[in-house]
């Protein structure tokens, strides 16, 4: 399975696993920007800027254990306010002299005033494309559901530098399997 498709199957399972656990089986609130915040998408603030990428793969119904990681082929990621602080753009890429090759996807996130939730939209180089349905379910956790799929992904701020990302697979009520795990390192 080519990198990019690997990391955003395992990105969704990733989310899955985690919001499940993190909630103990129960539904969180999501947290919906304030009165007070005038542009929703300041809560992107702490997955702004450079990242090196580390992926882990987790044996799973999905695919075999893998990891990846800058050293072995370049991962990485930045994360960039667009259009007048509209949009969030996520640009990703990765080198690799294996059979993989290189490779490169865009994500843009998007705050839909209407719904009031985050839409986000992921292109890869290889033409395959995805959309998310996203929020907040604090200040340090992006909650994302990859829609068409049983996948779902958070990114955690873990601390200054850090940020985890997991996807998860939906096994049925209750229970789901870690698909992708990504360790993000600010540059």
């Amino acid at each position: 399975m080519k990198p990019y498709k690997l990391f955003l199957l395992l990105l969704l399972l990733t989310s899955l696993l985690s919001a499940q656990n993190n909630s103990g089986g129960k539904a969180k609130k999501m947290s919906k920007p304030t009165a007070k915040q005038k542009n929703p998408m300041q809560k992107f603030k702490f997955l702004l800027g450079d990242w090196n990428l580390e992926y882990k793969i987790p044996k799973s119904s999905l695919s075999e254990a893998a990891t990846g990681e800058a050293g072995t082929g370049a991962v990485t990621g930045t994360f960039k306010r667009a259009l007048n602080d509209k949009y969030v753009f996520f640009d990703y890429s990765w080198s690799s002299s294996d059979v993989y090759g290189d490779g490169q996807a865009h994500g843009i996130f998007a705050w839909d005033d209407k719904a009031k939730v985050y839409r986000y939209w992921w292109f890869e180089s290889s033409g395959n494309f995805a959309q998310a349905t996203c929020n907040f379910i604090d200040d340090k956790t992006l909650f994302m559901n990859w829609h068409d799929t049983l996948l779902t992904q958070t990114f955690t701020k873990t601390g200054p530098d850090k940020v985890i990302l997991r996807m998860n697979q939906s096994l049925g009520e209750d229970k789901s399997e870690l698909v992708l795990e990504v360790i993000l390192t600010r540059k």
